[in-house]
């Protein structure tokens, strides 16, 4: 099942927050919508804590859940090696659940 939300991203304005290009450029996540599809069930991203960008400092979306804000999660094991941080020591995603902070 899916539903919509938000863009994280964008913040639901449908505009590069950057504005790069300009200032009317349409956000790269959600294509000017506003709104994103997301497959349920879902948890707030861990890697970018639901803000849809990437904690590395970059202007670019989270590479984690692409800048949504959420992940598709199954299971509410939380990852072993990052402790359900979804952070590996050096700041990138996990390796073992691909910075979701839960076992795939």
């Amino acid at each position: 099942m899916s539903d919509t939300t938000r863009c994280a991203y964008c913040s639901g304005t449908g505009k590069d927050p950057y504005e790069l290009l300009s200032n009317v450029t349409v956000c790269l996540v959600c294509k000017g919508a506003g709104q994103v599809e997301i497959k349920e069930p879902v948890v707030k991203c861990v890697y970018c804590s639901g803000t849809g960008r990437n904690p590395l400092g970059s202007r670019i979306h989270c590479i984690v859940c692409m800048g949504k804000g959420f992940n598709h999660v199954v299971t509410n094991d939380k990852c072993t090696q990052c402790k359900g941080s979804g952070k590996s020591g050096d700041g990138l995603p996990c390796s073992l659940c691909g910075g979701t902070g839960f076992h795939k």
